[in-house]
């Protein structure tokens, strides 16, 4: 349990560091806003033509009479919408990462810089196109395996009362651990570390991926703070991908005290 207060911690100190860089923090907003304006351009759309694909779709139900066609086409449209909110939800920090990939690889950088002993940061070897690619290809393995997730856990929620506790409780445990898959990329990959070697990385400290992920998912329900935390969230996970590696950090010790110490 002790874990997921460390990885709750460190979920905080990658906010309380871009509140000290401001020109950090400023950059780090644009590629979410990007992507907040076209989420919502693409769900205002499905809420206004929803329901005349979900007829157009269904033909077969033309003729039903009484009220099982409006009942039927009615509950589509509301699955259509709910499945269209938990795939942005999981796919928004890949979109944001893919689209903001220059300015969270300095960022990160820069956070690696600060908390290493000896001032340096791991640097890639590779071209921008090619870390784009490789970010690309690891997002969609990623959203691969997170929507067999969705569809699951979307599945399981119609199970009566274990789907209206259990599931939607394992459902943010679940994308908070695949939000955490996502933003600790950016750190991995300039490490050299590949996906393959990713998941059984994080799944060796499940508790505190949990703890940091966790929380950032709740908080990612509303569009407009995760587009705020989004560049705390990058830093953080930076911190994060240090622990997973076992690399020294020199962090600030209560941020009131003043103090420097080393931790592993």
């Amino acid at each position: 349990m002790r874990d997921l207060g460390v990885g709750f911690s460190y979920l905080l100190k990658g906010q309380r560091w871009v509140a000290r860089h401001g020109k950090q923090y400023g950059f780090g907003l644009l590629p979410g806003l990007i992507t907040l304006v076209l989420y919502a351009g693409a769900l205002v759309a499905l809420a206004v033509w929803g329901e005349d694909f979900v007829a157009w779709s269904t033909p077969f139900a033309d003729d039903w009479s009484g009220p099982w066609l409006g009942l039927f086409r009615g509950f589509l449209t509301a699955v259509l919408f709910a499945l269209a909110l938990l795939l942005a939800v999981l796919t928004f920090t890949a979109v944001t990462l893919l689209i903001g990939q220059p300015f969270y690889e300095a960022l990160s950088e820069s956070v690696d810089r600060d908390v290493s002993p000896d001032g340096t940061a791991p640097v890639s070897d590779l071209p921008l196109h090619q870390e784009l690619w490789i970010s690309a290809r690891d997002s969609l393995r990623i959203l691969a395996r997170a929507a067999v997730w969705g569809v699951l856990l979307f599945a399981l929620g119609f199970v009566p009362v274990v789907g209206q506790t259990v599931v939607p409780v394992l459902g943010f445990f679940v994308t908070g651990f695949f939000l955490t898959q996502e933003l600790t990329s950016v750190a991995l990959q300039r490490r050299g570390v590949e996906l393959r070697e990713r998941l059984p990385l994080l799944r060796s400290r499940r508790t505190l991926i949990w703890g940091f992920g966790t929380p950032l998912a709740l908080a990612f329900l509303v569009p407009f703070v995760a587009v705020l935390l989004m560049p705390g969230a990058v830093a953080g996970a930076t911190l994060l991908a240090r622990e997973l590696r076992g690399e020294e950090s020199v962090l600030d010790a209560g941020d009131d005290a003043g103090e420097r110490k080393i931790t592993r």
